[in-house]
């Protein structure tokens, strides 16, 4: 399947021609009927003689709607550069062609409509005028097929000439990229709900799918599918598609709006674009310059920081970050247009590459030269240029960012490891080399600097750790595993720790416990209160040397055990025991019966009932 577009001035017989190739009449409102002018998108659909199927999207010709031709031309696989052979090239003529240019619309052909109002000689010296003007472009070696709708002369001929394009051109229905539909109409269907329509970028969708609409982050079902009216269970890239939502109501989406799969692509107000000045006009493109960029179906209004020059002159080229008014939806590669508002005027276009920048700082080589590898890197190169020196990402998050398909990403990936340039340190969580060498130098500082600060505690504590380290969970766990598997740390369930790293008391500290232990045997059952260092005393908790109860009051292990296996015996016997019994039993006093028996309840070993306890 393939999608082409018509391009061209006001009145040179695009939707007519349209009209003629596919019996559709794809001129849709009533104002554009009683006045003859297509104002809005339309869109037909026709078979080839080769049985070859296409979508055709018609624009509108006119300057004042220039922006509804920009939502139409988005998705493009070829285009009909239109031209009525009784005028010959006008402004939107040289507009459209700019504009497809820009896009970089490389397939197609030029048709020279109304030939039957014209001499063969004025035919000629119109074919060789528009000839002249192709020079540069990326229309200049298309075709050229002169036709009349209303005779039907040429009209075979360009239906075998575009099969005989579309032969070369390449399809979109094998892309493995993210799903991603540029909404360029949103409408209800009574007794179905929400619609909506554009051409699938990328990716597949079928029906019963979780879909995501971006900016919003909207979250619908697809009910149904249709293609060209016919209803489908699954729509390929490269299909003018129309999808019917549950869970969303049409006024929440609207023409520009991106329909994904959730988590695939994040919002954003910042764009790096590698631009093109417009040849031939009397335009500069200056620091700060107000501009309207148009992506996909999307309108945007931003300014323009210029990188790497002072100002773009006509047809030059340059690196520009562009402020956005509002989020929106975009993946690395995308083509785009700018405009300037006022007067409105095609000023420039280009690739986006970059749909996450930091701010940057204009002049900067480096900056520059990173946007030369995303521009035109191999998947190798754009896998590293996405990770840098940074911290471990999920590879979600980089597949996302680098603007690869899974396969593309998958191979670099193998590449970049068998060089160790990448480490995979799980399924899901990967780092390059350099980035790994940076996140571990700062857990092993980070550790010492706390083993030295802490020296008898075993060791930091995994979310304090992670907050630190301004980790998310998962890819923590990927980085600790990763790192006791190589010797570096040992890890518990709350805590981690070099390997080098034996919390050892002081001969002081251990002369002090073992006076504390030996006063504890004499009186197991009303021991003295641990006068301790807090750290030393939380030592001897963590190793079980104590057995802490309250918070002044420890016993020694066994009498710990001796304690609890007397009053399980007793709530067994009994069914109950009483602080007094506890007392008398151990020739001790109700502070420690009390905090004993509290200390069970918290334990859930007991319960408090009156005056005694029960068993929980």
């Amino acid at each position: 399947m393939y999608v082409i577009g018509t391009a061209g001035h006001v009145d040179h017989g695009k939707s007519t021609l349209v009209r003629v190739l596919t019996g559709i009449d794809p001129d849709r409102w009533e104002e554009e009927k009683r006045r003859e002018m297509t104002i809005d998108l339309g869109f037909a659909w026709l078979t080839l003689p080769s049985g070859r199927n296409v979508s055709i999207v018609d624009v509108p010709g006119h300057e004042r709607f220039i922006k509804n031709m920009l939502a139409g031309v988005g998705g493009l696989d070829a285009a009909l550069l239109i031209v009525a052979a009784d005028e010959s090239v006008m402004p939107q003529t040289e507009e459209h062609l700019a504009i497809l240019d820009l896009l970089g619309v490389e397939h197609g052909l030029v048709v020279l409509t109304k030939a039957d109002l014209v001499e063969a000689e004025w035919l000629d010296l119109v074919t060789d005028e528009i000839s002249e003007r192709l020079v540069g472009t990326s229309f200049a070696a298309a075709p050229l097929v002169a036709v009349s709708a209303r005779t039907g002369q040429g009209l075979e001929r360009l239906l075998t000439t575009l099969d005989d394009v579309l032969d070369h051109t390449p399809s979109r229905m094998t892309a493995q990229g993210a799903t991603r539909l540029s909404v360029d109409r949103s409408f209800t269907v009574g007794g179905f709900g929400a619609v909506v329509t554009g051409t699938l970028l990328d990716g597949a969708l079928a029906v019963g799918q979780e879909v995501e609409i971006l900016p919003q982050k909207l979250r619908a079902r697809v009910r149904g599918l249709q293609t060209h009216q016919q209803r489908e269970e699954r729509a390929l890239p490269g299909t003018r598609v129309a999808v019917n939502l549950a869970g969303v109501h049409h006024s929440q989406i609207k023409r520009g709006d991106l329909l994904t799969l959730p988590g695939v692509l994040e919002p954003t107000s910042r764009v790096d674009v590698q631009v093109r000045v417009v040849p031939n006009i009397a335009y500069t493109l200056e620091q700060n310059a107000a501009l309207d960029l148009f992506v996909g179906a999307a309108e945007v209004r931003c300014r323009a920081t210029l990188l790497d020059r002072e100002v773009l002159g006509p047809g030059e080229t340059g690196w520009v970050q562009l402020r956005l008014d509002h989020m929106v939806a975009v993946a690395r590669g995308d083509r785009c247009i700018l405009r300037q508002p006022s007067p409105s005027l095609t000023v420039s276009g280009g690739m986006i590459v970059d749909t996450h920048p930091p701010r940057h700082r204009r002049f900067r080589p480096e900056v520059v030269s990173a946007l030369e590898v995303l521009a035109s890197g191999s998947p190798s190169e754009l896998l590293l240029q996405t990770l840098g020196d940074g911290p471990p990402r999920p590879w979600t998050e980089v597949l996302r960012v680098a603007g690869l398909s899974e396969a593309m990403a998958r191979e670099a990936l193998a590449d970049l490891g068998d060089e160790q340039r990448v480490l995979k340190l799980s399924d899901g969580v990967v780092v390059s080399t350099s980035g790994w060498q940076r996140l571990e130098t700062r857990l092993v500082t980070m550790l010492q600097a706390y083993h030295k600060r802490f020296p008898l505690r075993t060791g930091v504590v995994r979310e304090e750790l992670r907050q630190r380290l301004n980790l998310d969970p998962r890819v923590l766990g990927a980085a600790l595993d990763w790192s006791v598997a190589q010797g570096l740390i040992q890890i518990n369930e709350t805590s981690v720790w070099l390997v080098t790293h034996t919390p050892t008391l002081t001969p002081e500290q251990q002369r002090r416990l073992d006076t504390l232990l030996a006063a504890m045997q004499k009186t197991p059952y009303s021991p003295p209160t641990p006068d301790l260092e807090p750290e030393v005393l939380a030592w001897a908790l963590e190793r079980n040397v104590l057995i802490k109860v309250s918070d002044d009051i420890c016993f020694l292990p066994s009498a710990y055990a001796t304690l609890l296996t007397w009053v399980q015996s007793t709530l067994d016997g009994d069914g109950n025991v009483s602080v007094a019994q506890f007392r008398d039993q151990f020739d001790s006093s109700r502070k420690y019966a009390l905090a004993f028996l509290e200390h069970l309840d918290e334990r859930k070993i007991t319960r408090r009932s009156g005056d005694v306890r029960v068993a929980y």
